[in-house]
């Protein structure tokens, strides 16, 4: 999982690459049990989970902006947030987000159309809200493979045993364990292959994604893998909370 530097660098100089970070915050919580406000907005160590993920971000400069996406109703509450824990926002926009996962991306590319100009090589770097500790590593890689192949999405190896059900009663297949991977973000892109990808899927093939990844898996494009980490957890349900705040101690 090794990229070359140079093209990216020198492109970088040329001021040809355009790279954004897009975090998505449009999940309400309903696993994290009987809580008042979506996960994102719960407390880890002394910040809202949110708060957390924005500030990696905010430290690589290569972002020329952090866009936020979050339902409608919360992008009042997100910016009231931010202005209370960061204190530099320049680069930091909320805006509200689509109906499913990949509608919200596709409403931060619109943003970025709208705005700066959706150039050849603009780069979006997708990430999950609730995921506050991907590390800096993960994310300039993502943006130099992303770069390079257009395409990458951040997996760890599987440790456990993937068992296939098709009817959720019987075991369908027992995959090899060695070329199965699970599931991270950062998923990164060339935003506007992204887009025409996207636009080129059929309502069939919208309601079986999972993920911005499988557009590209579905219309046969190349997507490649960049090595995440065991402890970028995604902060799904109330024990996560608490596997969160030990984290959290152990980077003090």
């Amino acid at each position: 999982m090794q990229v070359e530097e140079n093209s990216y660098n020198e492109n970088k100089l040329r001021g040809e690459i355009m790279v954004y970070g897009v975090i998505l915050a449009g999940g309400i919580g309903s696993r994290m049990g009987n809580t008042e406000k979506p996960k994102q907005f719960l407390l880890v160590g002394e910040k809202p989970i949110i708060i957390h993920t924005i500030e990696k971000f905010y430290a690589i400069d290569q972002f020329e902006k952090i866009i936020v996406l979050c339902p409608s109703q919360w992008v009042g509450h997100t910016q009231s947030i931010i202005k209370k824990y960061i204190k530099d926002r320049s680069r930091i926009v909320v805006i509200e987000g689509g109906d499913t996962r990949n509608e919200t991306i596709m409403n931060s590319i619109r943003y970025i159309e709208e705005n700066d100009g959706l150039k050849d090589d603009t780069i979006i770097v997708t990430h999950d809200s609730v995921r506050p500790f991907v590390t800096y590593r993960i994310l300039e890689e993502n943006i130099k493979f992303a770069e390079k192949y257009g395409a990458c999405d951040t997996v760890i190896p599987a440790t456990d045993t993937i068992v296939e059900s098709t009817d959720n009663l019987k075991i369908s297949s027992i995959p090899d364990r060695k070329h199965m991977y699970q599931g991270q973000t950062p998923q990164t892109f060339n935003a506007k292959k992204l887009k025409e990808l996207y636009l080129g899927l059929s309502e069939e093939e919208k309601e079986i994604l999972t993920d911005a990844a499988k557009i590209f898996v579905i219309k046969g494009e190349e997507i490649y893998l960049v090595e995440g980490e065991v402890h970028n957890i995604k902060i799904t349900y109330p024990y996560d909370l608490r596997v969160a705040e030990s984290l959290l101690k152990g980077d003090k």
